[in-house]
């Protein structure tokens, strides 16, 4: 085992999220823009070179892998990749974020490549709202998804649903009785610059505290919960009732820094600290010139070492960076 993988700050990190292509089949407003050009499939990671930076993460006490895109499954042989990231020895957990709308084909397979986990897109059950986010009328394809994964034996399965101010609002408490009625944890995520459109404003973020209000005002007060892993970027409430969790993700209005563990791969193998970061770290030219694993790993600690200690977007100084959620990765 190779020493763990500490910042300038104290963080020990554990969590690797790892895109495996910018493509996707719906166009998020939040996320990307309506007109996009993708990148080449030369440029994108294999699944042998993903393999690779996972097992030198590992070493050095990685445990958690989220593999996200653009859309994940949009990818062909997605369940492949899951066999060979199970076998790497020291990962724990393996999750997929997805949008759920080609999950209802791909969930019995998923569950027998060893998938552990899902985190499901779901911003609205509203038709029009769903279109007005998405730009795609693909609502009952995610839906379809979502309860093929439930036949299929997922469980713990959390839908994000991110958080417009003027847009959402309606949607909060149909996602609420949605995920109660599915034995679903619900997570709301206000709404970040990261926006292919470059639209974002500040006056655009529902936070997690209003959200809140508009929950209680039918359930009743929620009650906080306990922290399950120390690093989550989410705060956990249950219902007064004690049916299920329901989360909060808050980075504009409540930063969570202080305890990130997490560092994200590109689809185009770039290694990032902060999904807020200027600088990126070619971990895949390293690995296309025939550099050793102890070349990525010195790579990698570089990038940890130089990871700053919040990404400042409640500062006055904050800068967004350049590319958009689909091209660094959910």
């Amino acid at each position: 085992m190779h020493p763990p993988i500490i910042d300038n700050f104290g963080r020990t990190h554990r969590n690797l999220r790892v895109s495996i292509t910018d493509r996707c089949n719906i166009r998020c407003r939040y996320c990307m823009p309506e007109t996009v050009e993708f990148l080449p499939s030369s440029e994108i990671l294999s699944f042998e070179e993903i393999q690779r930076v996972v097992q030198i993460f590992a070493r050095c006490g990685i445990n958690k892998l989220r593999l996200t895109g653009g859309e994940p499954l949009v990818r062909r042989e997605v369940p492949e990749l899951i066999r060979m990231l199970k076998s790497v020895a020291g990962i724990d957990e393996i999750a997929m974020t997805t949008n759920a709308v080609l999950l209802a084909r791909h969930a019995v397979a998923l569950k027998a490549a060893g998938l552990d986990r899902l985190n499901i897109s779901l911003d609205t059950l509203d038709r029009e709202t769903f279109l007005q986010l998405t730009r795609r009328d693909f609502l009952s394809a995610a839906i379809e998804g979502i309860d093929a994964a439930r036949s299929a034996g997922f469980e713990n399965t959390r839908l994000n649903a991110v958080s417009i101010s003027g847009v959402t609002e309606d949607s909060v408490l149909p996602l609420a009785r949605f995920a109660r009625q599915r034995d679903l944890e619900l997570r709301f995520i206000e709404f970040m610059p990261l926006d292919g459109d470059q639209n974002w404003a500040n006056q655009q973020v529902l936070s997690g505290k209003q959200i809140r209000e508009i929950i209680e005002t039918e359930f009743g007060p929620l009650v906080p919960a306990e922290r399950t892993y120390a690093a989550q970027p989410a705060m956990d409430y249950r219902y007064a009732d004690g049916c299920q969790a329901i989360g909060f993700i808050d980075p504009v209005s409540e930063p969570f820094c202080s305890s990130c563990d997490r560092l994200r791969l590109t689809a185009e193998g770039q290694l990032r600290n902060c999904l807020f970061s200027h600088q990126e770290y070619d971990i895949r030219a390293l690995i296309r010139a025939g550099e050793s694993d102890e070349s990525l790993e010195s790579l990698m600690r570089k990038c940890v070492a130089n990871k700053k200690k919040a990404h400042g977007i409640d500062s006055d100084e904050f800068r967004r960076p350049e590319k958009a959620m689909y091209q660094i990765g959910g």
